[in-house]
């Protein structure tokens, strides 16, 4: 229970500085009081993954005694095993919620790892094959074990779904073990999958990683102290970390540095062909390699250089296009060639993808995922203006035809279809950003200009009133737009409403209300727009030529002065952070407000009234209209830096991060606060069925704000606490922290969303962690052509926003779902506590009001004093 070390995920934002803003991931805490031992924590899961086995294994003695039998095979007989088809087929009656035999495989693999059911002929993989056999070790590991029949089944499913978290990872383990020869299809695709997270490989093209998933070598190594190689040695491959940690050591110098999980080495010498330049070795047990062999990783480059292609113009290179692999996903480049692009000028980029767009499909077809890449990017290297601009020159406006597809010379054709394509892009664009560009005076004017042209063609109007149409009826159902009357007349902004009834986004324009305090904690306010440069803040407030300052404070005490030329500071503002106008002397003298230290007293007496379920429908209530006010490209604009982007806001994304980081901070203050211990533990099981119902309902970022409260430091150490939750309870909070676990880049985690169909909420701190990763591993342009891989990765990870939204959230029912079935609650007990005035603090606009209005302590010190006063 306590064996995991704590953990707490929180975005730090700076907006104040012209530096790109640092996202800093999971900060491991360690509790003094915890064993915080590797042998320790691989002992704790081996005793859960034998729980797990034994309910297993004797529900299948108990419906299936005839599966484990004598077995004959090429003469030879196998005493009292199954075949792997036969288990496969058994776990897949069992849970139903397995979607492929793989899977299986998978949790089988993790009982084979474990020593539990053995090959007989002591293989290492799990087949799914009826020639290959296997055994339980029944005696060994005391499988054989009685339970009444409705504990069988609740520790039954417990079991499947431990195995179902670790069976993905057993099964990618399994995958690499294999020969590369050996690797299905099905095998390459997992591995590429896996390399699309691993520090190492994210500078690499999609060809590339391809390649490599049919090359890789998986090489352990048991002992630390051991040398990979040594200083001078031939380079004869190159290495990715897949678990563990290695020391790097050169003559003279002794240790360099260290490499973590993810980090790549010995790729320099086999580049340069040169000796090693260091010596490897083993910081750590049992550590995992992920191995390109020399003759591998020089045929790989080879193959890339051959299937690259460099267009030219007056002698330098403004195009370079890949053949593409698989080119069901990628852009072409004309006349049927697959071609991917990879970097070039902006202006070729957008005339190459132009020639992708398709126009012998209806309106209502998707254009090229490598447009809207381009589009969504766009503004990262190639400002609106510099847009307008090329999709000017490329739409002929001296064109008349206007007849028939059938008619006419084949220069007026593709003249007129050229004109067809750049409409239909541009039709695409006003989809992805919507009204945010008529907040863009340049993009305005240019979509006027060019509306006029398309209203006096019908059919390139008509093409357009069609592509819009589908997309109308869906803002209708998707976001509670109002219905839309036919309009002859043609509008770029005809479907793009503001939602009725919602949280409304955040425009850069928009005046907000500033609250700004004295050194003495007197406060200003002044309503001014989001984008007010804090040189005009000041201005409004004192008279220019002073030396005054502002500053912003956090509850700790931390402050940082803020540029002249910083914008939109008070919508950017951390949890319990503070704006402070003072003289540069008066600096270091200013003291957090009463107010920032969070509440004295917690809210135990009023969430006993509620119910948890009631509580978490609200949180995801109020989370969908903090999500669905964010525009997906905010994310683009707050991992390149926001003032990169003159007139753009990241204001409605640091709306719903700020979100995440009071929720998780709630968490830990009501527990941290609540001096009654029996009090604590009812609490503390109410967060638990809580995180239990946002899970279900889909909420991955309340979730996880709830889960990263309840591990936190100050509460992990509340032993007599935990003591008190039901052993139930305490399961379902093991399992979920499995998902928590930061391993292979949070791998656990991402397995877990694959599985989910929209509409979801996202853990939005790993989005953008996923982000800045991809920013600062790649660069934005390569020898000064835009790098469009690495816009396209980029893209990737903002069409997951667009794809959580990609239907309509309806609020939950009523009805009992999952959460309420592994949480059985005394109703008894729960009516004779409750009295009549409380009523009034369980209906839902009460519950609304208290969930929007949070008051949390975000000072890990006091939080930590807190926890050891009511548990020494």
């Amino acid at each position: 229970m306590h064996l995991l070390r704590t953990h707490n995920y929180q975005v730090f934002p700076d907006r104040y500085s012209v530096e790109t803003p640092v996202i800093r991931g999971i900060r491991w805490t360690p509790l003094p009081e915890a064993l915080d031992s590797k042998d320790t924590m691989k002992q704790f899961l081996s005793e859960r993954i034998l729980k797990a086995a034994r309910s297993v294994y004797s529900v299948m003695i108990e419906r299936n005694p005839g599966l484990i039998r004598d077995r004959k095979y090429h003469l030879k007989t196998y005493r009292q095993c199954c075949s792997g088809k036969e288990l496969v087929d058994w776990l897949l009656k069992q849970n139903e919620g397995l979607q492929s035999r793989s899977q299986a495989v998978g949790m089988w693999q993790v009982l084979v790892d474990e020593g539990i059911l053995v090959h007989v002929k002591h293989e290492l993989n799990f087949h799914d094959k009826d020639t290959q056999f296997y055994r339980f070790l029944h005696s060994e590991f005391g499988l054989n074990h009685t339970t009444n029949e409705r504990d069988s089944e609740d520790e039954l499913q417990e079991g499947l779904s431990l195995l179902s978290q670790m069976g993905p990872d057993a099964l990618l383990t399994m995958i690499l073990r294999k020969c590369p020869n050996q690797r299905s299809a099905e095998d390459l695709e997992v591995i590429y999958e896996e390399l699309l997270h691993i520090k190492s490989a994210a500078q690499l093209s999609t060809s590339v990683r391809k390649e490599l998933a049919a090359v890789l070598v998986f090489e352990t190594h048991a002992k630390a102290g051991t040398v990979l190689f040594s200083q001078g040695d031939k380079g004869t491959s190159w290495y990715i970390i897949w678990k563990g940690s290695v020391n790097v050591i050169t003559h003279g110098k002794g240790l360099v540095t260290t490499l973590h999980e993810g980090e790549d080495f010995g790729q320099l010498a086999l580049l340069n062909d040169a000796p090693r330049a260091a010596t490897i070795i083993l910081r750590e047990d049992n550590c995992h390699f992920l191995r390109v062999d020399k003759q591998d990783f020089i045929r790989i480059l080879k193959d890339v250089e051959a299937n690259t292609v460099r267009l030219e113009e007056h002698g330098k290179c403004v195009l370079v296009l890949e053949k593409s692999t698989d080119s069901a996903n990628q852009g072409g480049a004309g006349n049927g060639s697959k071609y991917t692009v990879m970097s070039g000028t902006p202006e070729k980029i957008l005339e190459n993808l132009l020639e992708t767009v398709k126009l012998d499909t209806n309106g209502n077809d998707s254009i090229d995922p490598c447009v809207s890449d381009f589009l969504l990017t766009h503004k990262v290297f190639m400002p609106s203006s510099q847009l307008c601009l090329t999709l000017q020159h490329q739409y002929p406006m001296r064109c008349t035809y206007h007849a028939p597809p059938s008619e006419g010379s084949e220069p007026e054709k593709a003249t007129y279809a050229a004109k067809q394509k750049v409409v239909k892009l541009i039709g695409q664009w006003v989809a992805l950003y919507g009204l945010l560009l008529k907040e863009d005076p340049i993009a305005l004017d240019f979509l006027q200009r060019l509306q006029k042209e398309v209203a006096g063609d019908s059919r390139l109007s008509s093409m357009l009133k069609e592509q819009f149409r589908d997309r109308r009826r869906t803002k209708v159902m998707e976001n509670g737009y109002q219905s839309l009357t036919k309009n002859q007349q043609f509008d770029w902004f005809s479907n793009c409403e503001e939602p009725v009834g919602k949280l409304q986004p955040i425009r850069a324009q928009d005046k907000v209300l500033y609250e700004i305090f004295r050194p003495d904690g007197n406060p200003l306010t002044l309503m001014l727009p989001v984008n007010t440069p804090v040189q005009d803040v000041m201005s409004a407030m004192v008279k220019p030529g002073g030396d005054h300052v502002l500053v912003k404070m956090n509850s700790v005490g931390d402050r940082a002065q803020l540029k002249l030329d910083a914008t939109a500071v008070y919508t950017a503002l951390g949890l319990n952070e503070r704006l402070f106008l003072c003289t540069t002397s008066q600096v270091e003298q200013l003291m957090p407000l009463k107010e920032q230290q969070g509440p004295e007293q917690g809210t135990t007496d009023t969430l006993e009234q509620m119910c948890s379920k009631d509580i978490a429908s609200q949180l995801t209530n109020y989370d969908w209209e903090l999500f669905t006010a964010m525009h997906e490209v905010e994310l683009v604009y707050y991992i390149f830096g926001r003032h990169k982007f003159p007139g753009a806001t990241t204001a409605n994304l640091e709306r719903f991060v700020r979100r995440f980081n009071e929720v998780q901070y709630w968490v830990v203050t009501e527990l941290c606060l609540c001096e009654d211990l029996m009090k604590r533990a009812v609490l503390l099981k109410k967060f638990i069925k809580m995180a239990a119902v946002l899970k279900e309902q889909k909420n991955l970022n309340s979730f996880f704000a709830v889960m990263f409260g309840l591990s936190n430091s100050a509460v992990q150490r509340l032993y007599k606490t935990w003591e008190r939750i039901p052993s139930k309870t305490k399961r379902v909070y093991c399992a979920y922290e499995r998902l928590m676990d930061p391993s292979r880049n949070h791998r656990a985690y991402r397995l877990a969303v694959a599985k989910l169909s929209p509409p979801y909420i996202p853990f939005m701190p790993l989005l953008l962690k996923d982000m800045t990763f991809i920013h600062e591993g790649n660069k934005t342009y390569i020898d000064k052509l835009v790098n469009f891989e690495k816009m396209r990765m980029i893209s990737k990870t903002v069409k997951i926003v667009r794809g959580c939204r990609s239907q309509p959230y309806v609020p939950s029912s009523p009805q009992k779902g999952l959460a309420d079935r592994m949480f059985l609650e005394a109703p008894a007990i729960r009516i004779s506590t409750y009295s009549d005035h409380f009523l009034p603090l369980r209906s839902p606009s009460n519950i609304q009001l208290y969930i929007q209005d949070l008051k949390v302590i975000d000072n890990q010190r006091k939080l930590t004093q807190l926890s050891r006063t009511i548990e020494r």
